[in-house]
């Protein structure tokens, strides 16, 4: 019986993986989604989900902590029932979290603190790995899996209050090139999205966000900001079979963005 194929979309609630799990829907993906929203935010995640559910795929949703292992459990354990009503498959996982410290490593007035710091590398990092695990030693991702994870080019660069966030992200970006090497003889691949600036909510909590705006705009080819579409229908492209081939690498989509001085 041919399987079901189902997106992992974490961090599904807004920014790039609302924008990825809508175009993996449309394209006939089932969609579980995990994301974490306060009572205030829970309206626009029904309105996502319905959007999802207008396209007639199945769609799961967890309002959880994706770095909680206990959480991640009940997600990998809800799949599996899943699987055994109908056999499926996750063709891709989107590894998209937005949640870290912003703040100075070193400042007169308030340091970092090593929790906010191991914090930020643990749900923006590490939570990748644990994540893949789960999925792969449970037979859940198969040979034709696809791994993204969202990085920025601030993964390789220094700029105002990031430095937490841009230590998780060269983290999240070393842990897709093992896992690319570890997973080639499975036949899955892994790679990093690094978007062009993207106007989301997890920019706009970037001090300065309006200047970083106004400079990416003056620098990129095509005079606009990235989109999130424009990075869901890169990831829709690449999510196909025939892209094999394409592993551990560190994919630009941003216009021409970050090749620009």
């Amino acid at each position: 019986m041919e399987k079901n194929l189902w997106a992992l979309i974490l961090g599904s609630s807004s920014g790039f993986g609302e924008a990825v799990g809508l175009e993996l829907a449309r394209l006939g993906y089932n969609i579980v989604g995990v994301h974490f929203d306060r009572r205030s935010g829970l309206p626009h995640v029904e309105e996502v989900v319905q959007k999802m559910k207008e396209t007639g795929r199945q769609v799961i949703f967890f309002n959880m902590n994706a770095s909680d292992t206990d959480k991640r459990k009940e997600v990998i354990t809800r799949i599996q029932q899943e699987f055994a009503k109908q056999p499926g498959t996750i063709r891709v996982l989107l590894h998209s979290l937005a949640f870290g410290t912003l703040q100075s490593l070193v400042a007169s007035d308030s340091n970092v603190s090593k929790q906010q710091m191991e914090m930020t590398a643990d749900v923006m990092g590490h939570s990748l790995v644990y994540w893949v695990q789960d999925l792969v030693q449970n037979a859940l991702m198969e040979s034709g899996g696809r791994i993204y994870a969202m990085t920025s080019s601030g993964g390789s660069r220094a700029m105002p209050h990031y430095g937490p966030v841009s230590a998780a992200k060269a983290i999240l970006e070393s842990h897709i090139r093992q896992l690319a090497v570890e997973l080639a003889p499975l036949g899955i691949t892994a790679n990093s999205i690094r978007a062009g600036v993207t106007d989301t909510p997890a920019l706009r909590k970037i001090p300065g966000s309006d200047k970083l705006i106004e400079a990416a705009i003056a620098r990129n080819p095509y005079k606009r900001l990235t989109t999130t579409q424009d990075v869901a229908a890169a990831i829709g492209v690449l999510a196909q079979p025939n892209t094999y081939w394409i592993t551990g690498n560190v994919l630009g989509v941003d216009g021409g963005e970050d090749i620009v001085g």
